[in-house]
């Protein structure tokens, strides 16, 4: 039985990936900070961080990283595992940032930059295989720091913002789809050395992506429209502003040719921003 080590395994996309290399007949190790269980005895959790001396560990065909890429890219670096494959999400922002105003996102994509460097340096190194995988925006585990903190605040205030000129594509992928790229490209010699973007199903205009949160919320939330005019003036402040009416999307048609990526539309629902948050003891699903 091969033998899977996922850090960030608690994530949004570790908590979809866990059952799926279950599933896919990995002895799968899970990384926590947190002390869980697990119902099935091909899964252990172990207490640890990236940042400092992690347990022992066997030999791994196969490590996961879902969390920041800059920590797991140190971690590699350093420690004495032998691994055969190495699959590493880092994020879109390398680009959509680059020429950002600011200079917290600009370092930010520096960072990126060098965490991925070090990951492929590293690989080559120890003759490991390596695929880096760069989603769009991500939803559907309630814990993302975009959509779901607009869905809260509705459910705190019940209002919830509209910007009908915010014409900017977007290209939301759910983590779900992400944990099923992690499987696939696992074992595809195709995707050995290689970096994917991986955008959702649907482009849709970022005002568009509001109403269909707003529309899946499970009450009632008053649409305040905010114009864009009333917007500017804080650009400076919130990059994040500027980005609305640019289309922020993925080419992810290499990975549709090479493993099949096939991700879902953005059809989302309440469960997406209010889901239970996971449990101390794991049980995949039958």
């Amino acid at each position: 039985m091969p033998v899977a080590l996922v850090c960030g395994a608690s994530g949004a996309i570790g908590r979809y990936l866990l059952p799926r290399l279950l599933g896919a007949g990995y002895h799968v190790i899970a990384l926590s900070r947190v002390a869980r269980d697990s119902d099935d005895a091909r899964l252990q959790w172990r207490i640890g961080d990236l940042e400092h001396v992690l347990p022992d560990l066997p030999a791994l065909d196969l490590v996961l990283s879902c969390g920041p890429l800059d920590a797991f890219a140190r971690w590699f670096a350093r420690t004495p595992a032998r691994i055969g494959r190495v699959v590493a999400f880092g994020s879109m922002s390398i680009e959509s940032k680059q020429a950002s105003p600011d200079a917290a996102e600009r370092a930010l994509v520096e960072r990126l930059h060098e965490a991925e460097q070090s990951v492929m340096t590293t690989a080559q190194a120890r003759a490991s295989a390596w695929t880096l995988l760069r989603p769009t925006l991500i939803y559907g585990a309630a814990v993302d720091r975009s959509l779901t903190p607009l869905a809260h605040f509705a459910r705190r205030w019940r209002v919830f913002p509209r910007i009908p000129a915010a014409h900017g594509l977007r290209q939301p992928v759910h983590a779900d789809d992400l944990a099923g790229a992690c499987v696939a490209v696992a074992t595809n010699p195709r995707s050995a050395g290689k970096v994917y973007a991986l955008g959702g199903g649907e482009r849709l205009a970022f005002s568009e992506m509001l109403e269909r949160v707003h529309a899946s919320l499970p009450f009632r939330a008053l649409q305040l429209s905010l114009p864009l005019t009333l917007l500017r003036p804080f650009a400076h402040r919130l990059p994040a502003l500027e980005r609305l009416q640019r289309d922020l999307v993925a080419d992810d048609r290499e990975a549709t040719a090479d493993f099949g990526w096939a991700p879902r539309a953005f059809r989302p629902d309440a469960a997406c921003w209010f889901a239970s948050p996971m449990p101390s003891r794991f049980r995949p699903p039958v």
